[in-house]
């Protein structure tokens, strides 16, 4: 096996031209590139998200794609409340403030540096209701949330099924949990962000180009919205005059709601199965 930390655009098919299994996380893997791999069999992607593949040309030349469907699940729910919170309790900034000597100086015996707000009774919508949307859910639940989710075609027990306006309308957050596709990028856009309650709070845990992301930063600054916190941009890393970038009212974190060390590990054992699987002859998590 070869390993390659990082692999400059010119030099991916040299590196991979006489590969039977490619690894890859974020190096696209284009219908060209496929094309000059002749002993290519195997693409195994190191993430659940598969659009850097092209799938369509993967199968037209009998390659196999594979993701790792299950390993961020609970992590990124916890990074959705870790998000939530800090919005909500303003623990951080708190913390920050006490050692900025606040506390020290004040003239009360305790201060917040803005509102605190109590999730119970407040509601959740989930945009995108597979594995991490329903353990959103659970979670909000345990706070005494209600939830609702929008996810075409789907029912569940954990939630009520409401359209995408009636989602963006009536929410006290709003979290989004679907995948990436040409239908519905960007389509969280300065209409659906004019739906949204003044006291709302949007959370992106999922893709950063599900957001029109200039749309979203006049929005924030127009106090459509009261927050927003998103651990994905459209571009990453992102450029230092990003228009979200240092909002008052948004949270940024640098993609890491997956990166716990139990959601590695599991990452790379699925992997290794996955390759295992695929040797064997008998193939699982194939997409497309």
């Amino acid at each position: 096996m070869d390993y390659h930390d990082r692999t400059p655009p010119y030099m991916v098919v040299e590196t991979c031209r006489d590969a039977t299994v490619i690894i890859t996380n974020k190096t696209p893997i284009s219908a060209e590139l496929i094309g000059q791999c002749p002993n290519l069999r195997l693409i195994s992607v190191t993430a659940t998200g598969y659009n850097i593949v092209d799938v369509a040309a993967a199968k037209a030349n009998g390659v196999l794609v594979c993701n790792v469907p299950e390993y961020s699940t609970d992590s990124v729910a916890q990074h959705v409340f870790a998000l939530l919170l800090e919005l909500t309790n303003r623990t951080g900034r708190n913390a920050r403030s006490v050692m900025n000597g606040d506390w020290s100086k004040a003239a009360d015996w305790c201060y917040t540096t803005g509102p605190i707000m109590e999730l119970r009774s407040k509601r959740m919508g989930i945009v995108g209701f597979g594995r991490i949307g329903k353990r959103v859910a659970e979670m909000a639940h345990a706070f005494g949330m209600e939830v609702v989710f929008f996810n075409k075609g789907k029912t569940s027990e954990l939630a009520k099924a409401v359209s995408l306006e009636d989602l963006f309308s009536t929410c006290d957050v709003i979290s989004l949990h679907c995948p990436l596709t040409p239908d519905n990028e960007g389509f969280v856009n300065a209409q659906l962000l004019a739906r949204m309650k003044p006291s709302a709070i949007l959370i992106n845990t999922a893709r950063g180009q599900l957001i029109r992301e200039g749309e979203l930063a006049i929005a924030l600054k127009e106090g459509k919205l009261a927050a927003a916190a998103l651990d994905v941009l459209s571009k990453e890393p992102p450029p230092a005059d990003h228009s979200l970038i240092g909002l008052e009212n948004c949270l940024v974190t640098p993609h890491n709601a997956w990166i716990s060390q139990e959601a590695r590990r599991r990452l790379l054992q699925t992997t290794l199965e996955n390759i295992e699987r695929f040797l064997e002859g008998r193939p699982q998590y194939v997409v497309g």
